[in-house]
């Protein structure tokens, strides 16, 4: 199966709105799923039998690159106009200070500059992350104690 006809299958796949399909013919598996968002995810395997393990250290054959086709959103010019906050660093994202406090923002919140939004803890140290923009509140993208990548997307605030 050549990189045409992988290409050709994901395009069928994520326009016929089929959660995942698997194929498999010879020595090719191929995986794709789509996901709530419409883009779609491929995953390309190659196995071979134990008598052509030999020939491939010898002789490497090419394998084709794993192929993934995102599909824009529309909503994506809609938050547009909406400034980002995103995580400086890796840990668990908190949106209050302990257990028995109350929430440092909540959607509608109204922020300046320097309030603290929430607290990431990495490594047994709680970091306060400070706003650098002022303007309101208006979703908030992770959970409370779930884990945050470096630049992950927290907040969105309207500027205006």
């Amino acid at each position: 199966m050549d990189l045409k006809e992988i290409q050709n299958l994901i395009k069928f796949v994520a326009n016929s709105g089929v959660a995942e399909v698997k194929l498999e013919t010879g020595d090719v598996k191929i995986t794709i799923r789509t996901t709530l968002e419409g883009s779609t995810e491929t995953t390309y395997v190659q196995q071979m039998p134990a008598q052509n393990m030999l020939q491939q250290a010898v002789a490497p054959q090419q394998i084709a690159p794993v192929v993934s086709t995102p599909v824009e959103t529309p909503a994506a010019d809609e938050s547009s106009k909406y400034i980002t906050v995103k995580s400086p660093i890796i840990g668990t994202f908190y949106r209050k200070p302990s257990p028995d406090k109350p929430m440092f923002v909540e959607v509608g919140s109204t922020i300046g500059k320097g309030d603290v939004l929430c607290v990431i803890e990495a490594m047994k140290l709680f970091n306060e992350i400070e706003s650098e923009v002022s303007g309101k509140i208006v979703k908030i993208l992770v959970d409370d104690m779930s884990p945050v990548e470096f630049d992950q997307p927290l907040f969105l605030v309207d500027p205006s």
